[in-house]
């Protein structure tokens, strides 16, 4: 079996407790980052266009992220008219249409996804990049698929070169303790002790932002948070 195919099966595998295992594993502060990162792209959205968005959110699964568009958008006077989850995984996609009716779901791998050129305002992808194998494909897509002026929105766990204090708490955490607990919630030790590893073999910060660079996208806004663990980019087309 492929690698991609691979993490698409163990994302099947974990979809029933995949909620439940998130909320204990980040204590919550996932919603805090996902609360700043839709508030942020609906300010970098020039304020005539607010009123008919078109968002796209990759490897959605089980809509998390759809939920937070779909509640800060009232906070920011932004209106919704057509909000698409995408990810490869049908068990994580059938626990998102059991909990959200305003959107529409498809199964989709982000480096091949099935979305018309120039015709989403936003896109977003939530701890999802670090499971594309094919990551440069997946980032021209994303830029074929927005429109002038779009906005890509990714929240991501980044690999951290020169830890400190806090990071190395931090990543003793990710490596030993987190696959515990993810392992004893979800029965499923592997795919929790993939987590830290697949943190590990990703990108820093900055050459995330420079693939996105080389994609065409404009570096808007790029910010870590809680011990440089996760970190939030927001990029436009031009």
């Amino acid at each position: 079996m492929e690698r991609q195919q691979q993490i698409i099966s163990m994302f099947d595998e974990i979809a029933s407790s995949y909620d439940v295992t998130n909320r204990i594993l980040s204590c919550g502060i996932d919603v805090s980052w996902r609360n700043k990162a839709c508030a942020l792209a609906f300010q970098n959205i020039q304020k005539d266009n607010l009123q008919n968005l078109s968002i796209v959110d990759v490897a959605c699964g089980t809509g998390d992220m759809i939920l937070k568009w779909l509640e800060i958008a009232s906070k920011e006077n932004a209106k919704i008219s057509s909000i698409v989850g995408i990810d490869p995984s049908k068990k994580m996609l059938d626990i998102a249409k059991n909990k959200i009716t305003q959107a529409n779901f498809v199964i989709g791998e982000a480096s091949k996804l099935p979305i018309e050129t120039n015709s989403a305002d936003i896109i977003s992808i939530a701890y999802g990049i670090r499971n594309v194998v094919k990551r440069k494909e997946a980032l021209e897509e994303f830029y074929r698929i927005l429109k002038k002026n779009g906005i890509l929105v990714i929240l991501e766990f980044t690999k951290c070169q020169e830890p400190g204090f806090f990071e190395k708490i931090m990543g003793f955490y990710t490596r030993n303790i987190l696959p515990i607990i993810g392992g004893l919630v979800s029965k499923n030790y592997k795919a929790y002790k993939y987590l830290p590893d697949s943190i590990d073999g990703f990108l820093t910060t900055e050459s995330l932002s420079q693939e996105l660079a080389e994609v065409g996208f404009e570096m808007l806004y790029v910010k870590t948070f809680f011990a440089n663990v996760c970190t939030l980019f927001i990029a436009k087309t031009n």
